[in-house]
């Protein structure tokens, strides 16, 4: 009898496969804050991957099997809680790898302290440029770098107007500054005058003051923004000003589904996406872009935005890297991803492996969406670049 226990017990213990750990992710996100709408987006996107690979039995690491686990805190929007639980997440949660806190702001400080203790993290919310100047090691960006944020609107606007006159309008904040920086060069290399350069605090509610001076400016178009909050009040005030602008290009917010309840102050806004459910990349490994749309849409109950994409790449990416590696060790899963070269449902992935700005994203390309009316209801389209346009674009704007 004794001898059939002990077979039993073998037996089970061959059919079912063991877990005998699970790998510890830890990150902070912006449950409350003026960042939260975008933020909690790019978390859901990283649920969303970590119960999909739960779901099939773990990441499969040599032929053993690792569960996901998160460990997350709000971060509250606010840089010195980022510092305090980053330090918390490796120390005493011992977090074996880390994704970002999202905008650039949170996550260089969350990069100090991930450097500080030599910590892989996949940075799907930061897009700044400088934070990969210092010499970060481990640090990956998933994301377009913010120089590259309005190429796409400059563009399509000199398509139409070759001698614009642009009002930069846009959040004191390190990701808009960067990003309006590069878009001022490129303006006035494309033969555009900059009508006016004004920045806000992010946490502006009011924009009244500053479209006066818009309008007073005469300027033709208007690129800016910063995130949800400040970029849904800008364009809805600018709306109800009747700014008579023929273009608007903003940062963030109409990208989110959100913003169509702005109704008409939404219509024709541009702006500069990471990723649309639209776009037809043909991935080499984990979801193509519909069973992604779909899996999130079934899981969340609305379409997602690049937000979301860009969490659930972090964590896709990581798990390609350590299973590729066929290893959890954070040495050999970094050598992984300075050699990674590919493609997912999210577009084209490549790291720089050059010192003075190692980790900066190199192949990703954005893509420009404009809110439409078509058949009575606004809908968000492509139309740039060409080759990715679902329609063509509207100019000047209604």
């Amino acid at each position: 009898m004794r001898k059939l226990l002990i077979a039993a017990a073998l037996g089970a213990m061959f059919a079912t496969p063991a877990f005998a750990s699970t790998i510890t992710i830890g990150m902070t996100a912006s449950k409350t804050g003026a960042l939260n709408v975008d933020s909690t987006l790019m978390l859901h996107g990283a649920e969303l991957w970590r119960d999909q690979v739960n779901a099939r039995g773990g990441i499969d690491v040599g032929g053993r099997h690792y569960k996901v686990r998160f460990v997350e805190y709000d971060d509250q929007s606010q840089a010195g809680r980022v510092q305090q639980l980053y330090t918390r997440l490796i120390t005493r949660d011992h977090a074996r790898f880390l994704f970002s806190p999202y905008s650039s702001g949170l996550t260089a400080t969350a990069a100090v302290i991930s450097e500080e203790y030599g910590k892989v993290m996949l940075d799907g919310g930061g897009a700044e440029e400088k934070i990969f100047q210092l010499g970060n090691k481990h640090l990956f960006q998933v994301i377009t770098p913010a120089g590259h944020y309005l190429s796409g609107a400059i563009a399509e606007l000199k398509r139409h107007d070759p001698h614009a006159k642009v009002a930069f309008v846009y959040s004191d904040d390190p990701f808009s500054k960067a990003v309006v920086a590069a878009a001022k060069k490129q303006a006035l290399a494309a033969g555009m005058t900059v009508a006016m350069d004004e920045s806000y605090p992010p946490q502006t509610t009011d924009f009244t003051a500053i479209i006066n001076k818009v309008i007073s400016s005469g300027a033709d178009a208007i690129l800016g923004g910063g995130h949800y909050a400040d970029g849904a009040t800008l364009a809805r005030q600018m709306h109800d000003q009747k700014a008579d602008l023929k273009w608007v290009s903003i940062l963030v917010a109409p990208d989110s589904a959100q913003f169509a309840s702005l109704g008409a102050a939404a219509r024709d806004v541009t702006v500069p996406s990471q990723w649309e459910p639209q776009v037809k990349y043909k991935p080499r490994f984990g979801p193509t872009v519909a069973q992604f749309t779909r899996a999130f849409e079934a899981k969340y109950k609305v379409a997602p935005d690049y937000h979301a994409a860009s969490g659930y790449v972090e964590g896709l990416l990581l798990e390609h890297a350590i299973e590729e590696a066929h290893s959890i060790n954070p040495k050999k899963v970094t050598a992984k991803l300075n050699a990674m070269n590919t493609t997912t449902f999210f577009g084209a992935t490549r790291f720089s492996d050059e010192p003075a700005d190692h980790g900066l994203q190199v192949a990703h390309k954005m893509v420009l969406a404009q809110w439409q009316r078509k058949d009575g209801k606004l809908v968000k389209e492509m139309v740039w670049p060409g080759a990715a346009a679902t329609a063509r674009v509207v100019y000047p704007v209604r």
